[in-house]
């Protein structure tokens, strides 16, 4: 499957010129989508998830960060552009992989993509290698650690992290988004209940309703399911 990029900038030049640099450098990449501004930015952003996402951050109808600040996560690789310097720190804080100043020169750019190239194919390996024997790897500063799958009773998203909550009681930080962990514990009887919550279903001891409800899970943690979520929840109970 060919690399997905979605191009949002409010400039008709900037957006054909990332597309020919694409187009030249790097033809294996497909541009799966262009915007002009936040709303139909969103619109897709909502449906799909493209491996790289080319974000001005001065648009028409706002910034990059108010685009952003919509999503509780975005799985893909951004790589902020901007005419302007003073935006780089907050670019870091909102998850960049790489920030390229206007006007963009070639070998940054080329720079720019290569390492969001790195970190999918970093992130294809742990999601490939971590689902198996039962058990998943966690990525530490200092290397991994093994997990016994049946002993996460549920995970929890904050921003790029992700905290592990086990049937012992303890806990795993780990910097990568609970999306990546959801696709891999999919098949392991893992459900996402609300953006920041995916619980084990072997541990799931009672839903109590509302307009979205709570579970309790065998930590004695209770935690809110999301009203979008609520009848994708009771069906796979089948309740």
């Amino acid at each position: 499957m060919k690399t997905q990029v979605c191009i949002i900038d409010d400039e008709k030049d900037g957006r054909e010129y990332i597309a020919l640099l694409l187009q030249n450098e790097f033809p294996e990449i497909q541009i799966d989508f262009q915007a002009s501004g936040i709303e139909e930015a969103f619109i897709y952003l909502t449906k799909n998830s493209p491996d790289i996402l080319f974000l001005d951050i001065q648009l028409n109808d706002g910034t990059a960060f108010d685009l952003l600040s919509k999503f509780k996560e975005l799985s893909s690789q951004i790589i902020f552009i901007t005419a302007y310097e003073n935006f780089a720190i907050q670019a870091i804080k909102n998850g960049a992989t790489d920030y390229l100043l206007k006007p963009i020169k070639k070998i940054d750019f080329i720079i720019a993509v290569n390492k969001a190239l790195d970190n999918m194919k970093r992130n294809k390996t742990f999601s490939f290698s971590t689902a198996q024997d039962n058990k998943i790897s966690l990525p530490t500063l200092q290397g991994f650690k093994m997990i016994n799958i049946p002993d996460i009773v549920h995970c929890e998203a904050d921003s790029s992290y992700t905290t592990f909550y086990l049937a012992d009681k303890s806990k795993i930080m780990v910097s990568k988004t609970l999306h990546e962990f959801e696709e891999v514990l999919a098949d392991h009887n893992f459900f996402r209940i609300h953006h920041k919550h995916l619980i084990n279903l072997s541990h799931l001891q009672e839903y109590i309703k509302g307009k979205g409800g709570q579970v309790v899970m065998s930590d004695n943690s209770t935690l809110n399911v999301s009203t979008r979520k609520k009848n994708d929840f009771l069906e796979k109970l089948k309740l």
